[in-house]
């Protein structure tokens, strides 16, 4: 009788373990799932369908003014005087540097009083050869004389031309003594002061000058982005395509994006051998001097597409480099499908062709999840709710 009665208790405490380990997985005597035995999980899902997507993409970027000009002397000498300061801003023309002139304008008049000295000779030579004209006419001297006479004009002539040549590059020297701005602009650091010897062979300029009126955002596409590029924009050429592309962004060292939009203007026509990538330059506007040659950043390019499928971020899980969802089949069973990604439109995914429209996915509660688990899908308020 006792045997009895403890294999009636053991039974039921088994049933009870049982129907507790069923309420903790979602109730004993719960839904099943369609001929499976299985238990059928409410959770919020998502079926996805067409939509549009804007997808922006960063790249480091260094800004150069447009036009960046290294000062350097082209003679030799004491630097005597500097007219300008660092940072400075200066027109084309304006005087930023003087070289001491004295040997030069030396020279100068050297050249000079040799050139007079050359055209002293001619005057002499060509007065020989009037007197002699008339002389061999007559036949008082031989032709020899005057021919003679006539290349001795001609020396001189030459000596003549030569010495203006000496004075005007004497000249051009004595000129150069001055440093002048070629172009408006900022100007850089002046790592020399009055009184250095400045070389023109040196291997430091005088300053830098960096016109940034316009400023150029130089960055690297990569050989995948660049394919896309040519895909995603209209046109026929790739300089087609770059006047397709909408306004640019650049983002400043500290996150805020520039006041001001800016244009892309060129892709370079080759990749580099060691990194794979391809340049690209963007142009801006700078008309307060914002930027300076030298600034970092990053150029933002957006990119819209139409008829896309987005899945979100949060419905994603990620397993040995691999993005998955978990989708419903006709049967409301999950799989774990991997899914390639054509890029990021805020917190979503743009899906590969590996996902199809009018798929279902689980968009919450992947952690218990296992492949082959029945779902009930709770779509729309009903979700969130």
């Amino acid at each position: 009788m006792m045997t009895t009665i403890y294999r009636r208790v053991l039974r039921m405490s088994v049933f009870t373990v049982y129907c507790a380990l069923q309420l903790a997985a979602g109730g004993c005597g719960g839904q099943q799932g369609p001929g499976t035995g299985q238990q059928t999980m409410p959770l919020p899902a998502l079926k996805l369908k067409p939509d549009a997507a804007a997808v922006l993409r960063e790249y480091p970027a260094r800004i150069e003014g447009k036009v960046n000009v290294e000062i350097r002397s082209q003679v030799d000498g004491i630097l005597e005087r500097i007219y300008v300061d660092e940072g400075a801003l200066v027109k084309a023309g304006q005087p930023l540097f003087r070289i001491d002139s004295r040997l030069y304008r030396e020279q100068y008049n050297q050249a000079v009083a040799a050139q007079h000295a050359a055209e002293a000779a001619e005057a002499i030579a060509k007065l020989d050869v009037d007197k002699l004209v008339p002389l061999v006419k007559n036949k008082v001297v031989s032709d020899i004389q005057l021919k003679s006479a006539k290349a001795s004009l001609l020396a001189a002539t030459a000596n003549v031309e030569q010495a203006r040549a000496a004075a005007q590059s004497a000249r051009i020297n004595l000129g150069y003594a001055v440093i002048s701005a070629p172009v408006d602009g900022y100007i850089g650091t002046i790592p020399f002061r009055m009184g250095s010897l400045i070389e023109r062979s040196g291997s430091k300029p005088l300053t830098m000058l960096s016109d940034v009126r316009e400023v150029y955002g130089y960055f690297s596409m990569s050989e995948a982005d660049f394919m896309q590029f040519r895909r995603q924009y209209a046109g026929e050429t790739l300089e087609e395509k770059i006047a397709n592309v909408p306004p640019v962004t650049l983002l400043l060292a500290d996150g805020s994006p520039y006041p001001e939009q800016g244009t892309l203007e060129m892709v370079g026509g080759q990749f580099d051998e060691s990194t794979a990538a391809i340049a690209v330059r963007a142009v801006f506007p700078n008309k307060n001097g914002l930027l300076r040659t030298g600034n970092t950043g990053r150029v933002r390019l957006e990119s819209r597409f139409n008829g896309v499928l987005l899945v979100p971020q949060a419905a994603t899980v990620e397993m040995q480099d691999k993005i998955f969802v978990f989708r419903l089949d006709k049967e409301g069973k999950v799989s774990r499908t991997a899914f390639t990604i054509n890029g990021k439109s805020g917190d979503n995914y743009i899906a590969g062709p590996e996902l199809k429209s009018g798929d279902v996915i689980v968009t919450s509660g992947l952690g218990r999840l296992r492949d082959g688990m029945a779902v009930k899908p709770v779509f729309g308020k009903a979700a969130r709710n």
